[in-house]
């Protein structure tokens, strides 16, 4: 497993992170620098065709190798890390043969990964543990995930005795910020059937995701000088605080809900007394609680407006991605193989229910059946991220048994 090792920590070490907000895609240069080396390194392994397009997307084919009729499966991760936390100078740090203590990280000390916190992290004692130094986050979300990707790529490349059928490789860009597959071409892709490697734990099969839209409010009200402003002035960042607190409390919130339950979540607010605005994520596995959640804003906003008559409060509702569970029935082998490969690799599959989305959500709704695989990323957007050396190296064996079963398939 060291060159698993080697290969992630030289991964995480190039700064991905994904810019909210930018004009360029994808939204960083390190994704392209990233894609290079990648296109770089699939082509020593002899995959002639690998290439990064325009778009800093990276591409490239494993051949058939005695399986030639089989379906062609394409295997995805993403380049981009977090915007929410600084993906710049991480310093990957190794603990070998963890002892099941808390882990202090070395760049601040404040920051501690403790067990009772991480009950996963108690059932690793003896592994190889990878974190960062505390000051940044490691970016296992998703470089665990291309690191797999890359080193399944390698070993079936070396390993003739493993027959499967043409394996499509795939690197997106920009997936933390939405917009991941905003570029993939599926009929260049060609494949019938997609996974994302882009989970948490390990031996874990996504295949219910939230529905997602994302919601701007703006608020306009009224900008003048403080001295002069009894009975002129409608302070929109008051009004937008308004808004925040008159959102659901004891539900309706990331903090208040669990599993399939649903929530509007504010996820920033930015401007001042003349136009604030403010963005909120709606969430929910059931895909009409959305329409209910946009109904509620737009409730609120007509509440201000009534009692601020010269207040505009506006509400824009975006589509992003919608629950992946029904487009995966259309081809129920994509969650079957995926269940044998994971016993196969000696792993009890599990089924989570995802409280997020990845690219496989809106994959899946484009029509290639996406379901997420583990590649044991734990606490992601966060400095207290760690992954496990050999929660990854069980993410390759599944990749190698998941292309032998669908190697036996017929298209």
């Amino acid at each position: 497993m060291s060159r698993l090792l080697e290969r992630f920590c030289r991964y995480v070490m190039i700064d991905t992170q994904a810019v909210e907000g930018a004009t360029t895609y994808p939204s960083s240069p390190g994704q392209l620098e990233l894609g290079r080396i990648l296109v770089n390194e699939l082509r020593v392994l002899g995959l002639r065709d690998a290439a990064q397009s325009e778009h800093g997307i990276v591409m490239a084919t494993l051949p058939a190798r005695g399986r030639p009729d089989a379906p062609v499966v394409a295997w995805f991760a993403h380049l981009d890390t977090s915007p929410e936390t600084s993906g710049r100078g991480v310093k990957p740090i190794i603990h070998r043969n963890y002892d099941g203590r808390d882990i202090v990280l070395p760049g601040d000390p404040s920051q501690v990964l403790r067990v009772e916190e991480n009950r996963d992290l108690a059932a690793r004692r003896g592994q190889t543990i990878i974190t960062s130094d505390g000051t940044t986050l490691l970016g296992a979300d998703d470089k665990a995930g291309v690191a797999v990707v890359m080193e399944a790529a390698e070993r079936l490349c070396c390993e003739s005795d493993r027959l499967h059928g043409t394996i499509r490789l795939c690197f997106t860009c920009d997936e933390e910020i939405g917009r991941g597959v905003d570029h993939i071409d599926l009929d260049r892709l060609g494949a019938r059937v997609g996974y994302t490697l882009d989970g948490a734990g390990v031996g874990e099969i996504e295949t219910e995701t939230f529905s997602a839209d994302k919601a701007t409010v703006t608020i306009t009200g009224v900008n003048i000088h403080p001295s002069i402003a009894k009975g002129r002035m409608v302070n929109a960042v008051r009004l937008a605080a308004m808004f925040v607190d008159r959102l659901p409390r004891q539900g309706l919130s990331p903090e208040t809900t669990e599993q399939r339950q649903g929530f509007i979540h504010p996820l920033s607010i930015e401007g001042g007394v003349g136009q604030t605005v403010i963005r909120l994520l709606l969430r929910d596995h059931d895909t009409s609680q959305l329409l209910h959640q946009a109904d509620l804003l737009r409730e609120i906003a007509r509440h201000i407006e009534w009692e601020f008559p010269m207040a505009r409060v506006r509400v824009n509702v975006e589509r992003q991605y919608r629950n992946m569970a029904e487009g995966l029935r259309r081809e129920p082998r994509v969650v079957a193989l995926a269940e044998q490969a994971v016993r196969q690799a000696g792993l009890t599959p599990k089924f989570p229910v995802l409280r997020g989305g990845t690219d496989g959500a809106r994959l899946t709704e484009m029509g290639l059946p996406t379901p997420n695989l583990s590649t044991g990323e734990h606490n992601p957007h966060s400095v207290l991220e760690w992954t496990s050396l050999e929660d990854m190296n069980s993410a390759v064996e599944v990749l190698l048994h998941l292309a032998e079963r669908w190697g036996e398939e017929r298209s």
